[in-house]
């Protein structure tokens, strides 16, 4: 469940759904390998505050009776609208309540720190102070932390995308492996070695501080204050639980 975050952007990958491969699915990747029965959804759609995720994610993802579920929600807000960060909290701590209700595991984010990202450093008091009520909101509910604010690997630049909002393959990469070690779940990632699989294409390009606002940031923005009416909303990137790569069975991760 979540934003661009985890439907992958910045990952490119051709053959993925929607383009675009990223941590959710190189985790899928990693936990089919252990369990052949193993089924993975992903309801993510990229834009999305954190009432436009629950509203439209939270009752499917009930829906499938999932064994795991990962929820990152709210960076939009923070960033883009300025929103308070408990009651951001407060919200998120319902949702959560009636996921682990099911039963389900429930991995929840931590924002990463931009104090070294141009604009976005100025969120990083909000973003402290949210990820504070994550952790208990977590402990609350006997959830998982996967920790982005202090995985010091992100300070690397490789480590993110152009536009310096969203990670680089090599970013989802290094993302899953710590959501895989978060949960104790043996894996096959190697730091800094991201599975090229299938192959797909790299992005290799660097911009200024003035090309990156005028090219990414700016846009992303004025999208967001100006949505337009007649663009129909985007779809999940996997709306229903299915194998991966060949594999077939029961269990999922929305």
């Amino acid at each position: 469940m979540g934003d661009s975050f985890t439907a992958g952007l910045g990952d490119p990958e051709p053959l993925s759904p929607g383009g675009m491969r990223g941590w959710a699915d190189r985790i899928a990747e990693e936990l089919s390998g252990v369990r052949p029965d193993f089924r993975y959804a992903n309801l993510a759609v990229s834009g999305l505050v954190m009432r436009e995720i629950l509203d439209r994610q939270l009752a499917p993802a009930i829906a499938l009776q999932p064994d795991l579920v990962t929820l990152s929600a709210g960076g939009n807000d923070i960033v883009f609208h300025r929103s308070d960060p408990d009651r951001l909290a407060a919200t998120l701590d319902t949702a959560v309540g009636q996921l682990s209700a099911t039963g389900a595991t429930i991995v929840l984010f931590t924002g990463p720190d931009w104090r070294h990202t141009p604009l976005l450093g100025h969120n990083r008091g909000r973003v402290a102070v949210y990820n504070e009520n994550i952790r208990t909101i977590a402990a609350r509910h006997h959830g998982v932390i996967a920790d982005l604010w202090t995985l010091r690997q992100l300070s690397d630049p490789q480590m993110w995308d152009p536009d310096r909002l969203h990670f680089s393959p090599l970013g989802h990469h290094t993302i899953a492996a710590m959501v895989l070690e978060s949960l104790g779940a043996p894996h096959t990632l190697v730091p800094l070695e991201p599975k090229p699989l299938p192959a797909g294409t790299w992005r290799d390009s660097k911009a200024g501080d003035l090309a990156w606002f005028t090219n990414y940031l700016l846009p992303w923005m004025v999208s967001r204050v100006r949505k337009r009416a007649d663009v129909p909303p985007q779809s999940p990137k996997r709306p229903e639980p299915g194998p991966v790569h060949g594999s077939a069975g029961a269990a999922s991760l929305p």
